[in-house]
């Protein structure tokens, strides 16, 4: 494949604010009513913790601070996506 045609595939990381934990699950709030329940297994998470969730995975625990400027700034990317789209 030419480079002018690489394909670049990126994984994310989304933070979530956790709502409950039952053993190694727990219910996260990605924010806008959107709650999934990811394992928390990887990590030490407590209710009220903001966790950064990969692939259904806790992957860390994040300080409120840092979790609110990265879901700042990922809805600035998706804001910018939708003007592109429309």
């Amino acid at each position: 494949m030419s480079s002018s045609h690489m394909l670049i595939n990126m994984c994310l990381a989304i933070p979530a604010k956790v709502m409950t934990v039952e053993e190694n699950k727990a219910r996260v709030d990605f924010g806008e009513g959107v709650l999934r329940e990811v394992n928390v297994t990887l990590v030490n998470a407590k209710v009220g913790d903001y966790v950064l969730v990969h692939a259904g995975y806790a992957i860390q625990v994040l300080d409120e601070k840092e979790a609110l400027e990265t879901l700042r700034l990922w809805n600035e990317v998706l804001d910018a996506e939708a003007q592109i789209k429309h």
